[in-house]
């Protein structure tokens, strides 16, 4: 008897052990955080950092110890003013969560430091299943472990033909032609699996696959061809969209695509593809409206940015981050700033001009000669800056300017100050447009002849514009003489060149003497630090007793009709060093400004076009960068440096830029980038991902469906696959979970709607580019041209009404290929979606879209039955459904299997004939094209 009550009372006692992250965590972010998070900190209680709750420093909640732990107090208290949630923020917490949070206390209280989703995953070991002969690969393993639990069973396997058209729309978002049916059939028949296996293999080799799956990083990027926000003027960029669909087809690995991304400008010996590459975070929107501020849209550009980086490659929403630390996860508002450092000294501004660009080559098979090109340029470039920076920097060279007045050709006013070492002439008030600035200056009187003069520019208030910057300037024109006391001209002083402070500037210095110019020297559009410039004289000019020096600054450029870029202050220097006139015919300057003529002449010849790319700031020109209080760019706080944030892992070796922050995201150390990549590509091929929000993996997410499964797939990925995309989509679509046939059962579709057990095949409705490109391809229209500029394919008239005028849709005529090329291919304008596109749910690409949220409406029935893209698809299939055989019972057996690949039932076909006899006209004798119609238009055609 002792020892059956012995055996009874054991299951009594014993208590399952209660997981943080997954029992507790959720219960804080579901009841407690929204008062006591990482914003509000009621009470100085945050339950998103342990050392608010547990001791040394926190005091509610007492480990081993329930009874005595305030937590446990509050939730159960029945006054309804001292009971945890208050009323007015929900219900008392249920007995279960309650019995969850004693538990957890009286069990020692231990506390995960991170998220589940913030800790490296590891590779966890394979699980015993109930039936493992239905196994075909690890993957099964982990969905019937969990089938096993719930009292599942898997489903049987899908018919060869549908898993051929399944597995064939989501590696290259076509279906299979009937030749290829038929060959899969006979394969099939002999060994289903080998059939399996060479199909995929076929497809991911399928130049068609790069195509299919462009689109969903896409989204992710927020590409689009125009800029976005008022004008949303066109940007050409569509180079980079190429350079996806190539790196998708050469599988180059994730690692490396994730690097060029985000720093291939910053490579050792960059290519023309790692630059082309970075044009990822030049796709956010500029505004080009007149007004606007230039630095509040770059700093716009540089935070989205940050939470593009953060949605795309860690699926955090890091973005709230901005304005103060995160409600739920252990992200602090300063961390935000830290990672926005990194972004922040890129050399691009709101302009409509896209600079910095890469010149591009049209045709691909130049790329290498461009880069090696591009390289011998940019080193012949930087070693001349370098000699002649000396020069421009070298103090013991130069002699301020002591005396000087100063006056402009219009309102314009200006004042000059006195101090110790140089005269500075600033401008007072308001400035007007076109405004001309003489500097009237006296040289020393011991100078006897002069070979430069160096202009140093400046922000109006130097020392605020570092952390503020201001509106810069454009010198159109510059020119000086010698004049006497009287201000009469006593020599015109030849200007040969300028030598300036930076390597690669945004115009062309030299275009300063150009009096047909209005480019030359600047700041644009704004200025942080001091900026210079040298004129060097073509040779030295006699300096009579008494001249003063006259400089003339002719500025004539503005911006969005409101901001004159004008020099707000500077001062004058000169020199009568030889070394300025005899740089002009040094021998080694002389000879590298040859051969960098002749590279450029070389590099001209190439036929290119130009896309917007990252490149960054040289380092004296850096710029500063802060916290901003409440997330507003105005409101300054402490200053930061680059760093990424204190709950993941650290940085690896190496300056804080942002290349090492892309060896960051794509390092094997990275709890998040594997996890999000392998979630998002089980999305595409299930209808949801392992972790249903890929847009949020933090606490407010929702849990992965199969944890250990994300976590074998993410190391397999990173590991044994070495970041590959397509072996991980091999693994995946060969497995007996993908294979499932997707029938379902009302008990099954009662208990698991969304198929998040995986007992079924995947089932739903196609992409809209693969609803598109799947009716022109079975109606034999679609074009296999690959490449090249975004195309116009027919839209409803009205649709297009752009702010510029002069951005036309040319609607490709029928003859063009242009006129049915793939989807990935069409002009995306964010302000006027393609209406098909926006029908079936694609993103406008304003912003990051980790996911589309597939809607079911009449619109979408209606823009298939009615659009011209699929008007001419419908008349297309009808065609070829005629040619394939005279009986009209044959040429719907043909159309029903081309566009099912399966064989219909002689119901459906007598149904269709009927169809076709009764909707015959005088125009279309056999009625095909309503049976066309009907068949583009079946439930299993636009379902996967």
């Amino acid at each position: 008897m002792a020892l059956l009550v012995c055996l009874g009372d054991a299951p009594a006692t014993a208590q399952p052990t209660i997981d943080f992250n997954n029992d507790i965590r959720p219960i804080f972010a579901k009841h407690c955080t929204s008062c006591h998070g990482g914003v509000k900190q009621a009470g100085d209680i945050s339950f998103v950092y342990r050392d608010q709750v547990l001791p040394p420093n926190g005091w509610i909640v007492e480990p081993g110890n329930s009874d005595e732990s305030l937590l446990i107090e509050r939730v159960l208290e029945s006054d309804p003013e001292l009971r945890m949630p208050p009323a007015e923020h929900g219900p008392a917490l249920p007995q279960h969560e309650i019995d969850l949070l004693t538990q957890w206390i009286d069990q020692g209280a231990k506390w995960q430091t991170s998220h589940w989703a913030y800790e490296a995953p590891t590779s966890p070991a394979l699980p015993e299943v109930s039936d493992p002969n239905w196994i075909r690969d690890p993957i099964d393993r982990f969905v019937m472990e969990r089938l096993d639990a719930d009292g599942l069973q898997p489903s049987p396997d899908a018919d060869p033909e549908r898993w051929l058209r399944r597995v064939s729309l989501d590696l290259i978002g076509l279906p299979p032609t009937l030749e290829q049916l038929d060959a899969f059939c006979i394969s099939y028949a002999e060994s289903p699996e080998t059939a399996k296996q060479e199909a995929v293999d076929r497809l991911l080799q399928s130049p068609a696959f790069g195509e299919r799956w462009a689109s969903v990083w896409l989204d992710q990027v927020r590409y689009a061809d125009s800029k976005g926000l008022g004008a949303d003027g066109r940007r050409s960029v569509w180079k980079y969209r190429d350079w996806v669909i190539d790196s998708l087809n050469s599988d180059l690995p994730f690692d490396q695509f994730t690097i060029k991304q985000i720093a291939g400008d910053l490579l050792p010996n960059p290519t023309m593809e790692d630059r082309i590459a970075t044009a990822a975070h030049r796709l956010t929107q500029s505004n080009e409206e007149g007004g606007t501020d230039d630095e509040e849209f770059r700093v716009a550009a540089v935070l989205d940015r940050v939470n593009t980086t953060w949605q795309t490659w860690q699926g955090v929403t890091f973005g709230c981050v901005q304005c103060h630390s995160h409600p739920y996860d252990p992200f602090r508002h300063e961390e935000y700033y830290q990672f926005a450092a990194f972004f922040n000294n890129t050399t691009d501004c709101d302009l409509n001009e896209d600079w910095p660009v890469a010149a591009a080559p049209l045709d691909k098979q130049q790329y290498a000669q461009a880069s090696d090109l591009d390289r011998q340029i940019d080193r012949l470039k930087e070693r001349i800056w370098e000699q002649e920076f000396q020069l421009l920097s070298n103090k013991s060279l130069w002699r301020p300017i002591v005396e000087m007045t100063a006056t402009s050709n219009n309102q314009t006013q200006l004042e000059v100050n006195r101090f110790d070492d140089r005269a500075e002439f600033q401008t007072v008030g308001t400035v007007s447009r076109n405004t001309d600035i003489t500097l009237t200056a006296s040289l020393p009187d011991d100078m006897t002849k002069l070979t430069a003069i160096r202009l140093t520019a400046m922000p109006l208030q130097p020392s605020k514009a570092i952390d503020d910057s201001e509106w810069g300037f454009v010198i159109s024109s510059i020119d000086a003489r010698l004049v006497d006391h009287e201000g009469k001209l006593s020599e015109e002083l030849k200007i040969e060149s300028l030598l300036i402070d930076e390597p690669d500037p945004f115009y062309d210095p030299q275009l300063s003497l150009d009096p047909k110019s209005n480019r030359g020297f600047a700041a644009y559009s704004r200025i942080n630090h001091p900026r210079q410039a040298a004129l060097i004289l073509s040779s030295p000019a006699k300096v009579p007793p008494g001249a003063q020096l006259q400089v003339t600054l002719k500025h004539r450029v503005y911006l969005l009709a409101a901001f004159s870029l004008i020099t707000r202050r500077g001062d004058l220097a000169v020199s009568d060093a030889d070394q300025f006139t005899n740089s002009l015919h040094e021998e080694s300057l002389a000879a590298r400004r040859d051969e960098l003529a002749t590279l450029q002449k070389k590099r001209a010849a190439i036929r290119s076009v130009s896309v917007p790319v990252m490149q960054e700031l040289p380092q004296h020109l850096s710029r500063s960068t802060h916290v901003f209080e409440r997330g507003l760019f105005l409101t300054k706080g402490e200053q930061v440096s680059a760093g990424t944030p204190q709950s993941l892992p650290p940085l690896p070796e190496g300056p804080a830029n942002r290349l090492t922050l892309a060896k960051w995201l794509a390092s094997d150390t990275n709890p998040l980038t594997a996890r999000v990549a392998v979630n998002r590509f089980w999305s595409q091929l299930f209808g949801i991902g392992i972790v249903a929000t890929e847009e949020d993996f933090g606490s407010s997410g929702e849990l992965p469906s199969h944890p250990e499964l994300l976590d074998y797939l993410a190391v397999r990925f990173q590991t044994e696959h070495r970041w590959s995309v397509k072996a991980l989509l091999r693994e995946i679509v060969l497995s007996r979970t993908y294979g499932q046939a997707a029938k379902v059962s009302e008990e099954l579709l009662r208990r698991d709607p969304e198929n998040r057990l995986l007992a079924r095949g995947p089932r739903y409705r196609l992409p809209s580019e693969t609803v598109r490109d799947q009716a022109l391809a079975l109606a034999g229209l679609m074009s296999d041209k690959q490449f090249g500029p975004p195309v116009h394919p027919p839209i409803p008239a009205g649709v297009w009404q752009p702010f510029q005028s002069g951005d036309r849709w040319e609607v490709a005529k029928q003859d063009s290929p242009d006129r049915h090329r793939r989807s990935i291919y069409t002009y995306i304008k964010r302000s006027i979606p393609y209406p098909m596109f926006a029908a079936f749910d694609t993103p406008s690409r304003e912003f990051c879209a980790p996911r589309r949220l597939r809607s079911n409406t009449p619109l979408q029935a209606l823009m298939m039955l009615n659009d011209q893209t699929f008007a001419e698809c419908i008349d297309a299939l009808a065609q070829r459904m005629r040619d394939a055989d005279d009986e009209l019972a044959n040429q719907i057996r043909y159309g029903y299997r081309l566009v099912t690949c399966r064989p219909a039932t002689e119901e459906d076909v007598q149904v269709l004939v009927s169809l076709a006899n009764e909707t015959r006209s005088d125009s279309e004798a056999d009625g095909l094209q309503s049976v066309a119609a009907v068949l583009l238009n079946l439930d299993e055609v636009v379902m996967k």
